[in-house]
Parts: C-alpha cells; sequence; structure tokens
C-alpha cells in the first residue's frame, strides 16, 4: 500500500506543473496578437533583440603592413581585433621599430565610443523586457488592461517615452559608428604609426574592418523608433484621453442639433 500511496504521490506531483503550464497557456488569449495593439508589441520584442544583438555581438579587424628598408628586417603584418563596447583607446598593438636597439613599441588605437555603442545595447535590453511584460500582461491579464484605466495611461506614457529614446540612441550610435569607422581604418592606423613617417620603412593598408553587422544595428535602431512611434496612436486609442474627446464631440453634436432645431422652428413661427 505505502509503494502504490507513493507511487500516486509522485504521479500527482509530476502531473500538478504540467496541469498549472496547461492552464496558463489555455488563460492566453492568441487572438490579441492579431489586433495591431498585439501585433506591434511583437514586433518590438523581436526588433529590439537584433537591435542589441548585432551591436553587442559586433567584432572586427583593421590593419597594416610594415617593412623596413633595413634587410635585415622582415615584413611586420599587424592585426588589431576591436569590438563592443568600443573603447578603442585601451586595445594595444605592437608596432615594429627598424633599427637594431629595439624590436617593438607598445601603441593604441584612438578614441573612446563606448557611451553611444553601451546606451543603444542598454536601451534595446529594457525594450526587449518591457515588451515581453507588456505581451503577458495584455495576453493574460487583458481585464486589467481594459478595466483599469492606470494600465494604458503607463504604457503609452512608456511608449511615448521608448520612442524618444530610441531616435536619440539610433542616432548617436549612428554618429558613433561612423567615428568608430574613421578611428579603424588602416590609413589611420599608418597615420599614428611614428615608424610610417620616416624614410627606414614603407607601410601600406592591411586588413580593412567589416562592417555590415554594425551598419545593421543602426538601421535596426531606427526601425524601432518607426514601430514605437506607430505604436503610440494604437495605445492611445486605450487610455481615457481617447474617450473623452470622443464623447465631447458627441455632447457638441447633440447640442448643436437641438439648438438648429428651434432656430428652424422659430423661423417658421416667424413666417406664419
Amino acid at each position: 500500500m505505502s509503494s502504490t500511496e507513493s507511487a500516486g504521490r509522485t504521479a500527482t506531483a509530476d502531473k500538478s506543473p504540467r496541469q498549472q503550464v496547461d492552464r496558463l497557456l489555455v488563460g492566453l488569449r492568441w487572438r490579441r496578437l492579431e489586433e495591431p495593439l498585439g501585433f506591434i508589441k511583437v514586433l518590438q520584442w523581436l526588433f529590439a533583440i537584433f537591435a542589441f544583438g548585432s551591436c553587442g555581438s559586433y567584432s572586427g579587424e583593421t590593419g597594416a603592413m610594415v617593412r623596413c628598408n633595413n634587410e635585415a628586417k622582415d615584413v611586420s603584418s599587424i592585426i588589431v581585433a576591436f569590438g563592443y563596447p568600443f573603447r578603442l583607446h585601451r586595445i594595444q598593438y605592437e608596432m615594429p621599430l627598424c633599427d637594431e636597439e629595439s624590436s617593438f613599441k607598445t601603441m593604441h588605437l584612438m578614441g573612446d565610443f563606448s557611451a553611444p555603442a553601451e546606451f543603444f545595447v542598454t536601451l534595446g535590453i529594457f525594450s526587449f523586457f518591457y515588451t515581453m511584460a507588456a505581451l503577458v500582461i495584455y495576453l493574460r491579464f487583458h481585464n486589467l488592461y481594459t478595466e483599469n484605466k492606470r494600465f494604458p495611461l503607463v504604457d503609452f506614457c512608456v511608449t511615448v517615452s521608448f520612442t524618444f529614446f530610441w531616435l536619440v540612441a539610433a542616432a548617436a550610435w549612428g554618429k558613433g559608428l561612423t567615428d568608430v569607422k574613421g578611428a579603424t581604418r588602416p590609413s589611420s592606423l599608418t597615420a599614428a604609426m611614428s615608424v610610417c613617417h620616416g624614410e627606414e620603412a614603407v607601410c601600406s593598408a592591411g586588413a580593412t574592418p567589416s562592417m555590415g553587422l554594425a551598419n545593421i544595428s543602426v538601421l535596426f535602431g531606427f526601425i524601432n523608433f518607426f514601430l514605437w512611434a506607430g505604436n503610440c496612436w494604437f495605445v492611445f486609442k486605450e487610455t481615457p484621453w481617447h474617450g473623452q474627446g470622443q464623447g465631447q464631440g458627441q455632447d457638441q453634436d447633440q447640442g448643436q442639433g437641438p439648438s438648429q432645431e428651434s432656430a428652424a422652428e422659430q423661423g417658421a413661427v416667424e413666417k406664419q
């Protein structure tokens, strides 16, 4: 009897989490995703992942070739790897020296562009978590969203704030990326090396960094801005402000109707 009871308890214990998950999935109103408010939130969730993922995972390489006129020195290939968060002034590389006393000198890239990059990635992460929470409330607790007027107001204020921040973040990161491109060009690398300005060495461009993924991150930033800006109208329709505007318009129409009718009746009486 004890074995059967223990087996029955384990079976019920195994079923209880599954039942809770089933109840949770059954309670979700998936048809809400067909509405503009839910569908745009799904797009915001996806493009937030694309934005901070493409920027935060970027890495590239730049380089140069240094050939000393001294026959005892071979051609030196310099390869410098860089990436997010783009603190280029902390990235070191070895510059060859064309003399017999010392062979290399430690150099650093120029510039610190971590502020716009980190702001862009942080905004994408916050957008990801907020849209996830908004989808849970909209799909599972939609009654609270419709009955409690504070939820639409908070959603509208947060949506407007994210719209402004996405515009600032995308523009700032676009400018920062332009500066990163200028600082990591092979020509900028050779211009910063003193050995390339003398007659003892000949420098040439090496590996050119590929900025495709970084360019896509800027594009995703502006797409997020347009998504949040377009969603402002659909969230505003859920707020009491939209209902008050319609109610005032209907009251004005009703107020104008009887006044026009009374004026027409008075005119008819005067004609008689």
